[in-house]
């Protein structure tokens, strides 16, 4: 789940050409630089897309209108009527996109029937017809689809988070370093770092602007998300993967597969990930049988080797406040990016605000635009894998920590065991987690489950 639109204020996409030059003029992506809007090669950029739910139609459509030459060959899902219901969307004459843009791709859509694979070994083909896949799948999948992609030489796009548990993360790790071999360009979706606001916060950030950053709070609270109701002809792997949000094997917890956002700029403003983790949580209000096994609030408290704090909360809870931001607090003053991206003095005198520079470009957009604009060039500029992967586990450590109620640390962490993942993909498979006979799932209690 991606953050609302008023909170990114996310832009046309079409103004991004318009505006390219102010973003190159002294804005870098993830640490490099890039110049003005390169002019794309002839050569058609064939495009799989593995995950055909609402995201990845979304991802589909941006990678279709970054120019001319990309088409799309393949597309693979779980679900058939996922399929379809994507490729209807995308050959519309007009496709409001996920961030709600308004499109035309069909031009570029060229899946006949048989390059349509339906189950959970679809990917395997799809991605064979690429050069670059899009993985938009539930997150529990995406070790297995991100390796086969880098095995297999094609460039990717995949959403966060990337893994569910510490065996995924350590496998996305290891095609990581795959991927830097192979001159393989990987983007996630983790669009503050291609925002071009949160750049030149982080930018000031890290050249000491508020000095030694020593703490700091992120938020996710909101309502909650979709829920989808059982039904009677579905077993119970269906089940599960059509209700994917509340099922720690496909989603992670909330922690995980939203929290990530901002638990990530905290990282990436550090240059660091946290040592040990102590937190609670818990089922309050969000507690039917239709929630699954997941929490709807966790606290967090993360250490970092130098003694930093960071204070994590989220939470999924109608009715009570919204927030989902950063706060990070230095030796010389502190910056939040609740109303806008702002830096104060210690005293709270404002010493900067950031200002847009015309229209800017959309961060969700320019991170596949920057994806396929290397791609073109033959450039390897893209690694995010490797903070995706730590700051994926930076969220599952979290979860362990409230689910156990324990000190969890960063070794332990990486080093678990506990696989989420069931032993067998089929429709006539069991999950590890299931109802009891009233059709509530086990729920885990602090002091007594054993998370790592």
């Amino acid at each position: 789940m991606e953050t609302t639109q008023k909170e990114d204020e996310l832009i046309d996409r079409r103004s991004f050409i318009k505006t390219s030059a102010i973003v190159s003029a002294g804005v870098a992506v993830v640490g490099m630089p890039f110049g003005a809007y390169a002019r794309y090669q002839d050569d058609t950029i064939k495009v799989a897309l593995v995950g055909c739910g609402s995201r990845g139609t979304g991802a589909a459509a941006q990678a279709l209108s970054v120019k001319p030459r990309t088409k799309l060959v393949a597309m693979a899902d779980a679900f058939a009527d996922r399929i379809e219901e994507s490729y209807k969307a995308l050959t519309a004459n007009k496709f409001k996109d996920w961030s709600g843009v308004e499109v035309s791709v069909a031009h570029k859509v060229e899946v006949p029937p048989e390059r349509r694979f339906v189950g959970f070994d679809a990917y395997q083909k799809a991605i064979e017809l690429a050069d670059v896949v899009l993985l938009a799948t539930p997150p529990g999948f995406r070790p297995q689809h991100f390796e086969a992609c880098i095995k297999a030489g094609k460039h990717v796009f995949m959403e966060k988070p990337v893994a569910t548990d510490a065996p995924g993360v350590r496998q996305v790790l290891q095609a990581a370093e795959l991927a830097k071999q192979k001159k393989l360009n990987v983007v996630v979706g983790l669009q503050r770092r291609y925002d071009v606001s949160y750049q030149e916060l982080i930018k000031r950030l890290q050249g000491g602007q508020i000095g030694e950053i020593i703490a700091g709070q992120v938020y996710w609270h909101s309502d909650g998300v979709w829920v989808v109701e059982r039904q009677p002809h579905w077993t119970e792997m269906e089940y599960q993967m059509r209700n994917w949000y509340y099922f720690n094997w496909l989603c992670g917890d909330h922690i995980v597969e939203q929290h990530i956002h901002n638990i990530d700029v905290f990282n990436w403003a550090k240059n660091a990930y946290p040592i040990r983790a102590q937190g609670m949580g818990g089922r309050q209000v969000r507690t039917g049988k239709q929630f699954g096994e997941i929490f709807d609030h966790h606290y967090v408290e993360f250490e970092y080797a130098d003694g930093t704090i960071l204070n994590s909360q989220c939470r999924h809870m109608p009715g009570t406040m919204s927030r989902v931001s950063e706060t990070l607090i230095g030796t010389k003053g502190r910056a939040t990016t609740h109303d806008g991206r702002v830096i104060t003095d210690l005293k709270g005198k404002t010493i900067w605000n950031y200002q847009r520079k015309g229209n800017e470009p959309n961060p969700y957009q320019l991170e596949i635009d920057l994806l396929f604009e290397a791609v073109a060039k033959g450039d390897f500029r893209f690694q995010d894998a490797e903070f995706g992967a730590k700051s994926t586990l930076t969220a599952i450590m979290g979860r362990m920590a409230t689910y156990s109620g324990q000190v969890v640390t960063w070794q332990e962490a990486l080093h678990s065991n506990l696989n989420l993942m069931p032993e067998r993909l089929a429709w006539d498979a069991l999950p590890k987690s299931l109802p009891d006979a009233e059709g509530f799932y086990p729920i885990a209690i602090p002091g007594k489950t054993k998370a790592l």
